[in-house]
């Protein structure tokens, strides 16, 4: 079979505190779009699991989060038949935009199919949080408020009609490395998270675009000041507003018409700013979980 895996932005992103565990307290939106990484998962009769990437610099052994979520329900079930996966990867590595989450959720999907396991989607969410916080959300997609370490999800009505400009410089920028750049005590705006959930009830976009805010988003531009360069590139031309997803240093910016998005994306591409532009929309949930190709 062969699945897809979607990539993810976070309209707002809030963190509120640290655990004793050491992880973060979040809050936030999160939205599935239209970019996608493949898997093409089938059995073999080689024992075990083999991985292959179209990236040489992509791990293809237990650091790769897809062969995690392969090999955890393969331990569990006891699977003595082996599997290839083939990975290839469009979603820009460390970006922030939930690519590895959005590849192991694919592979929980895939394996539980391909061998029948008969797990439903608040099962396999489940076993999703031992490989990472994000993975549960990419099993979930749509628009979603994720709560607690990001594992707490309540799906949320659609989002209006809009189009997503994606912008990724040259950079990558660990989720650790976010966190490490942020002080609780000086963040000095804090997104309004159920304000913008009422916007999206009635459907308000613009309500909804002008209270997207990334806690992240300081410390990082701080380090790597072109995120902020491409974030003003994408308003000139057009966004409604534009912002870093997750821990960066991929931005995003969103529009209110397909016209003023492809006029921004040629702009964005001629200003050299990012090595990728990707152009696309959101993807809705429709009661599946990851779609065939």
């Amino acid at each position: 079979m062969r699945l897809r895996a979607m990539a993810k932005i976070n309209l707002a992103l809030d963190v509120l505190g640290k655990r004793e565990d050491g992880y973060h307290e979040v809050r936030m939106i999160m939205q599935t779009i239209r970019m996608y990484d493949s898997l093409d998962i089938r059995k073999s009769d080689r024992p075990g699991i083999t991985l292959l990437t179209n990236l040489p610099y992509v791990p293809t052994d237990e650091r790769n989060l897809v062969y995690k979520a392969a090999k955890m329900l393969m331990d569990e079930f006891g699977i003595r038949e082996g599997i290839t996966i083939k990975l290839e990867k469009f979603i820009p590595v460390s970006a922030g935009m939930a690519g590895g989450s959005s590849d192991a959720a694919a592979a929980f999907v895939g394996v539980n199919r391909l061998f029948r396991l008969g797990l439903g989607e608040k099962e396999l969410m489940e076993r999703a949080v031992k490989v990472g916080a994000d993975v549960p959300y990419c099993i979930l997609r749509g628009t979603a408020l994720a709560e607690g370490i990001g594992e707490k999800l309540t799906p949320l009505p659609r989002v209006p009609e809009c189009y997503v400009l994606v912008g990724k410089p040259g950079i990558n920028v660990s989720t650790r490395l976010a966190y490490e750049n942020l002080d609780l005590k000086e963040i000095q705006r804090h997104p309004d998270i159920d304000g913008m959930l009422e916007d999206i009830g009635k459907g308000d976009l613009y309500g909804m675009v002008s209270k997207m805010e990334n806690v992240f988003e300081p410390g990082i531009i701080r380090e790597y000041p072109v995120i902020q360069k491409i974030r003003e590139n994408m308003e000139e031309h057009g966004a409604l507003r534009a912002m870093m997803s997750g821990s960066g240093p991929a931005v995003f910016g969103i529009f209110d018409s397909e016209k003023k998005l492809e006029t921004a994306a040629a702009a964005l591409k001629e200003s050299g700013l990012a090595r990728s532009v990707f152009a696309t929309d959101l993807f809705h949930r429709n009661g599946g979980t990851v779609d065939d190709e």
